[in-house]
């Protein structure tokens, strides 16, 4: 294999630069030219794709995001969008792909490689939600920012003796609100895995006020619902002072940390190892920190599941 190429794909997550940089710099090393492809598989059907050089990569391994650009592609679920996307990496000559992201883009690669075009995914997710894996590119800068913004609301919190639900990523997955909630000091903490009993909730917060408790910060995973709407209800039902934050998007950005950059850098190098060896329909992780790789088929069949030790730990530390 004398030449691949590397595109990320879906949302974006601190560490996605730090695993291209590592794609790029590693097959060099071994002699194998790379190619960017630009806006994910929306760039490689209509054939935005660009050799990379050693300085193509240089002084992003701190930079959040991706400079590849990244999309979501409706097109490319289709098999004609799919062959479109043999033809442009045919016609540069790339005999191997790269690709990283979550479990949508993973599903892209599959399809090529179920064509005959060898793929390995690289998860870049700050959701944690790609089975096979400890964790994703992107997860550990995402729950730090997480816990910046509550330490600071928390201030606010104690200052004005209120109630503050935070409303956190996870459609899905309860990861980032379970991780950030926990290392945050929450008191009650609400994720998809979990059954939601709203009449717990309301009598801790009751509970904690007569002892005397003038705050509490409660951390819901957007698949739980509204955080506003989950507002309302305590208001209604405690008439405490109540306030909600959306993190949103802010969750996704900043430099990524020393551990995602680390773990990128790991997992892209890893991925070229793989092609290099003629693996293809693969994707890595890490598992008791050693680097593992598996099917994707195998990964997307599978559910995501939660250290749900973790969640009855938080129910005991808040009481």
């Amino acid at each position: 294999m004398k030449k691949i190429g590397v595109l990320t794909s879906g949302g974006d997550s601190p560490g996605m630069n730090a695993a291209i940089r590592a794609v790029v710099r590693k097959a060099i090393f071994h002699d194998v030219e790379v190619y960017g492809i630009y806006q994910g598989y929306t760039g490689l059907m209509t054939g935005q794709i660009k050799k990379l050089e050693l300085g193509s990569v240089g002084d992003i391994i701190h930079r959040g995001g991706t400079f590849l650009y990244s999309a979501r592609s409706e097109e490319f679920k289709t098999l004609e969008g799919q062959k479109k996307g043999i033809e442009q990496l045919n016609k540069h000559g790339i005999e191997g792909l790269v690709v990283i992201g979550g479990d949508g883009s993973y599903r892209g690669a599959e399809k090529l490689t179920e064509h005959g075009f060898p793929c390995v995914g690289v998860p870049g997710t700050i959701d944690n939600d790609i089975p096979g894996t400890d964790f994703t590119i992107g997860f550990d800068t995402a729950i730090n920012t997480v816990i910046d913004a509550i330490d600071k609301i928390r201030d606010t919190a104690t200052s004005h003796e209120r109630t503050y639900i935070i409303e956190v990523m996870g459609r899905h997955a309860g990861d980032i609100a379970l991780w950030s909630g926990l290392a945050g000091g929450a008191e009650t903490i609400l994720i998809p895995e979990a059954t939601v009993d709203m009449e717990d909730v309301i009598g801790r917060l009751k509970r904690g006020h007569d002892r005397g408790k003038r705050h509490s910060i409660i951390v819901v995973a957007e698949g739980v619902g509204s955080g506003v709407e989950i507002g309302k209800q305590i208001k209604e039902a405690t008439n405490l002072e109540t306030r909600v934050s959306v993190l949103g998007h802010i969750q996704r950005g900043g430099s990524p940390t020393v551990s995602d950059r680390v773990l990128a850098s790991r997992l892209g190098a890893y991925s070229v190892e793989l092609l290099l060896d003629g693996k293809k329909g693969r994707a890595v992780g890490i598992k008791e920190n050693k680097l593992v790789d598996f099917s994707i088929s195998e990964a997307l069949s599978q559910r995501h599941t939660l250290d749900l030790s973790m969640y009855k730990l938080s129910e005991e530390l808040s009481i």
